[in-house]
C-alpha cells in the first residue's frame, strides 16, 4: 500500500511534508538576502590564503515566524558604490531565555580560550577575539536584564557557552569581565 502522497503529482520534493508554501517563502527570502549581499561583491578584495566566511542561520521563533541571521565576514558599506569585508567575523550565536537564566551559545572556531575577551553588562554581552589566526566580534543584546557578576562561561571545541542569571527590574549598568573555564 502506497502512502497518499506517493501517487500525487508534486511540484517539488518537499511538498509531501505539507510545508510547500512555508519552505518556498523561506527559500525565496534567503535567496534575496544572498543576492543583495553579493550583488556588488568584489572577490578580489579577499586576499589569497585568507578565509572568507558568510552564512545564514534560518530558524523558527517561538511566535512561529521565520528568523534569518547572518554570520561571518559581514560587509561594511563605505558608500553606495563601495563595500568592504574585514577580517573580523561575526560568529553564529543562539540565545535561549529561561525562567531563571539566559543561555548563550557562540561558535568561535580556531581560537584558544585565553584569546576570548568576554564582557557582560546588564543588557548585553560583548565578545572580542583577536588571535593571530582569527578575529571575531559580536555584541549581543539580551532579551531581559541579567546579573553580570553571576555569569559563567565555558569554551570547548570552538563552542563558547555562557549562562547568566536573570535579574529583577532594578537597573545596574556596570560591566564585568567573565573568566572562561
Amino acid at each position: 500500500m502506497n502512502p497518499y502522497w506517493y501517487n500525487r503529482k508534486r511540484r517539488d520534493p518537499f511538498d509531501f511534508f505539507g510545508i510547500d508554501d512555508e519552505f518556498e517563502h523561506m527559500f525565496r527570502k534567503t535567496e534575496r538576502i544572498f543576492e543583495s549581499t553579493f550583488k556588488d561583491f568584489n572577490f578580489e578584495q579577499v586576499e589569497p590564503g585568507k578565509l572568507f566566511v558568510h552564512g545564514f542561520n534560518v530558524s523558527i521563533g517561538p511566535n512561529g515566524k521565520t528568523k534569518i541571521k547572518e554570520f561571518g565576514n559581514n560587509p561594511k558599506k563605505i558608500d553606495e558604490r563601495k563595500t568592504v569585508y574585514y577580517d573580523e567575523r561575526e560568529p553564529l550565536t543562539d540565545v535561549i531565555e529561561c525562567d531563571h537564566d539566559i543561555f548563550v551559545t557562540v561558535e568561535i572556531q580556531g581560537v584558544e580560550k585565553y584569546d576570548v575577551n568576554l564582557n557582560v553588562t546588564e543588557f548585553s554581552i560583548d565578545i572580542n577575539v583577536n588571535s593571530p589566526n582569527r578575529k571575531y566580534h559580536k555584541k549581543i543584546d539580551l532579551p531581559c536584564a541579567v546579573i553580570p557578576n553571576k555569569s559563567k562561561a565555558t569554551y570547548k571545541n570552538g563552542i563558547l557557552d555562557i549562562a547568566i542569571e536573570r535579574k529583577d527590574k532594578k537597573r545596574d549598568n556596570k560591566s564585568y569581565r567573565v573568566i572562561i573555564d
